[in-house]
């Protein structure tokens, strides 16, 4: 029997350096869970697992997604697209109409535990690299490209900052933009789209009073420190006294009350403070590793689809990693956006899993068909690569 091809053999296994990235997350993120909720836990239930271990449920429901999704060919998903994309809609439309009112926000069914919003972050993913991989070099016609990408993406974000949601809309707004620069959009277009979409979202800001307020906060910080407001003086407050290595897990004090939901969108500060700088310096370089793998993976996919699915779960999950993170480091105006694999949640922690399912799919490079054309009106189901390079040196 004949050896195998250096390509061939580079996709015959999944990467495993990126499952181990995203592994060590995951047990940091539970381990830091059980530290945040404990006390809270025994006080309402009298046991101190009680509310950590609905988290080790989803993670479970979150690997057998993960493995489920990554032993399905990729190219299914390309052929799953409108159907995957139609359901998502439809639970968005559904959480606006029978959805649960939590914190003054529509966004959840099942007390929380499942919110569309973090669902539809990897059906627009999995949209986006179908259509992309379907346009070819149609992407720079704006009547075939930017128009009807603005559509798409413009009803998406609307149905969810109606919830509202405004962090959410715009995460998905940016993964998407990234994939069209990717695709190899024409510069001018998506500039000019960016243009209007940041004005839309100003105009958004001043309409929702509680967006108003969080950027008004914001900027008040840097003309005058001391009016920083009180969820950032206490993140502050617990990244400073972790030091360089922490004050030790379960330790900490700030999740005593002082800081908001600190098993969710507040767990990094609370990771600071028991874990200090070092880490901290953990967590952030195994998502740059995972983010690093990621862009490996797309690089080296054997076709378009492939390649837009690896950059847009990978720009997905950075994305949303750097945005929280920027929030309790006070560089970045406060978010409701959770830390990927490290907060509680359940759709969030199901939805990331699966997403780096894909990415494991892709790393393999198995095929199982012919994709889905979503442009019926162009016969080629190829796609431009970029003349600037931006998919250079990419595996045949």
């Amino acid at each position: 029997m004949p050896s195998k091809t250096k390509a061939q053999r580079a996709h015959s296994n999944p990467d495993y350096v990126l499952a181990l990235a995203v592994a060590g997350l995951v047990i940091v993120g539970l381990m830091m869970v059980y530290s945040a909720t404990f006390d809270w836990s025994y006080q309402e239930y009298q046991s101190s697992f009680h509310i950590a271990s609905r988290q080790f449920l989803w993670v479970g429901l979150g690997v057998a997604a993960l493995a489920g999704v990554a032993a399905v060919p990729y190219d299914r998903w390309q052929q799953w697209a409108v159907p995957i994309m139609g359901g998502g809609l439809l639970l968005l439309v559904l959480v606006l109409l029978v959805g649960e009112d939590r914190f003054g926000a529509r966004r959840s069914f099942l007390n929380g535990s499942i919110q569309p919003s973090e669902v539809v972050k990897l059906v627009m993913v999995i949209y986006v690299a179908a259509w992309l991989a379907s346009k070819g070099e149609q992407i720079r016609d704006v009547t075939y490209g930017l128009a009807p990408f603005a559509v798409l993406i413009g009803v998406v974000a609307g149905l969810i900052v109606v919830q509202p949601d405004v962090s959410t809309a715009a995460l998905i707004v940016l993964t998407a933009l990234a994939m069209f620069f990717f695709a190899g959009a024409d510069i001018f277009q998506l500039a000019v789209g960016a243009a209007i979409g940041g004005i839309t979202f100003i105009v958004l800001i001043n309409k929702l009073p509680h967006a108003r307020q969080r950027i008004d906060e914001y900027l008040l910080i840097w003309r005058d420190p001391r009016l920083v407001g009180h969820h950032i003086q206490q993140v502050l407050i617990a990244l400073g006294s972790g030091g360089i290595f922490g004050v030790g897990l379960g330790q900490g004090q700030q999740k005593m009350g002082y800081l908001p939901t600190p098993h969710t969108d507040s767990i990094f500060a609370v990771l600071g403070e028991e874990l200090g700088f070092a880490g901290c310096l953990v967590v952030i370089g195994l998502f740059v590793l995972l983010a690093y793998r990621g862009f490996k993976i797309a690089l080296a996919a054997r076709d378009p689809f492939a390649a837009f699915l690896a950059c847009g779960v990978t720009c997905w999950l950075t994305f949303q990693a750097l945005i929280n993170i920027g929030v309790m480091t006070g560089l970045v105006p406060f978010t409701g956006i959770a830390l990927p694999f490290i907060s509680a949640g359940g759709s969030a922690m199901v939805a990331s899993l699966a997403g780096v399912g894909l990415l494991l799919s892709v790393s393999r490079g198995k095929r199982g068909g012919q994709g889905a054309n979503l442009d019926r009106r162009w016969r080629n189901g190829g796609t431009r690569l970029s003349r600037s390079g931006r998919r250079a040196g990419a595996g045949r």
